[in-house]
């Protein structure tokens, strides 16, 4: 009786060299490192980068992810590794996708995170069809999360080292597209081993900084892009206590995030302010004690959910949640109210809860990601 064939270190039974995997380049470091690891492990690889947006900011700039200098440094590796690359234009389809919805959101006074639609709707949508398009096996990124089969297929947890986690940014990621994809970095325990990895294979961008701001605001200067995308955002309009003093004059609510306490321009109160609304309509912002900022009752939609049971099926889930990327997850009971909508109570309270950001469930004393949904309505 033929013996079976051992399942490769991307999960298929067959040998590396049959196994065809695109890789997702962003030109950085940790995409550079799960190409060459994986061609110097034999499989059939093909890296694609993707231009996304591109001005003389961003070609300049290292770590603006996804334009000129990256572009090159990926095509690099893929030709010191000796492995295919292609670059394709996504520009229009990343303006439509992420872009415009970034500026109206903004304008509407949320605080939007655009890395997450990114992924979603481009990376993981459109890169991964191209893909399948080109017969491979799977798509592998550097995205430091970790895929794991559970006993109802895969399942998404947070990458080992939670200083690198990603999971935030990834949470849309749908049971099909998981599939398909791989993300080889997620076990490592530092972003020091990826960099060790880089140095043994010569990678020439091993010591290439993070990028650390969003691709088309390389300055961090989010209002200069909304005003240029959007002319005449920017309106003037009065800056009102929670009490309903009028404070003094703004140069445009698109200056504002909630919980914002520097830069507002006023002084002479006896305690410190804080933004805790925007009204977009009425072009005013408002501002007041910290304590205003503190809700626990968060209303979240478009919710993606990677659970074993449909989210609806129970009346509430008790869970940890997370609603900014930087804090860690708190205790929470998720309420359904549709297949796709619920309101999230916080057992204990949390400060500058804003609309446009996500709220991302995990699964109690576990490293599982149970997916998550999108802020609509702020404290």
């Amino acid at each position: 009786m033929p013996l079976e064939t051992p399942l490769n270190s991307l999960g298929f039974a067959k040998a590396p060299a049959d196994t065809r995997v695109v890789v997702a380049m962003s030109g950085g470091v940790d995409s550079s490192v799960v190409a060459a690891q994986l061609a110097e492990e034999g499989y059939d690889v093909i890296g694609v980068t993707l231009q996304l947006y591109d001005h003389g900011a961003a070609l300049a700039k290292k770590g603006a992810c996804c334009a000129g200098i990256d572009i090159h440094d990926a095509r690099r590796v893929a030709e010191d590794m000796g492995f295919p690359h292609y670059v394709l234009d996504y520009e229009n389809i990343f303006k439509d996708a992420v872009i415009d919805e970034f500026a109206d959101s903004y304008l509407a006074g949320a605080t939007p995170v655009p890395c997450i639609r990114c992924n979603e709707r481009v990376k993981f949508k459109d890169l991964l069809e191209t893909a399948k398009d080109l017969e491979a096996d799977c798509m592998a990124t550097g995205h430091y999360i970790q895929r794991k089969m559970g006993a109802r297929g895969p399942e998404l947890h947070s990458a080992t080292d939670a200083n690198r986690d990603q999971s935030y940014f990834l949470f849309s990621t749908t049971p099909e597209q998981l599939d398909y994809l791989r993300f080889p970095l997620g076990h490592l325990p530092s972003k020091d081993a990826t960099r060790e990895l880089a140095s043994k294979y010569g990678l020439m961008v091993a010591d290439k900084p993070d990028s650390q701001d969003i691709c088309f605001v390389p300055n961090g200067n989010y209002a200069s892009v909304i005003e240029k995308l959007r002319p005449g955002a920017a309106e003037p309009g009065k800056i009102l206590h929670a009490d309903g003093r009028v404070l003094g004059e703004h140069n445009g609510v698109i200056h504002y995030t909630i919980g914002q306490r520097r830069g507002l321009g006023i002084g002479g109160l006896s305690e410190p302010i804080y933004v805790v609304k925007l009204d977009v309509d009425q072009k005013t912002v408002t501002v007041g004690p910290k304590e205003l900022l503190s809700t626990r009752t968060v209303p979240v939609r478009e919710i993606n959910w990677l659970g074993d049971e449909p989210f609806d099926s129970r009346g509430e889930w008790q869970v940890s949640v997370k609603v900014r990327s930087t804090r860690p997850p708190r205790e929470a009971v998720i309420r359904p109210l549709s297949p796709t909508t619920a309101e999230v109570e916080l057992i204990i309270a949390e400060e500058g809860i804003s609309p446009g950001q996500a709220c991302v469930f995990y699964e109690n004393d576990s490293s599982r990601i149970l997916g998550g949904g999108w802020i609509w309505r702020g404290h």
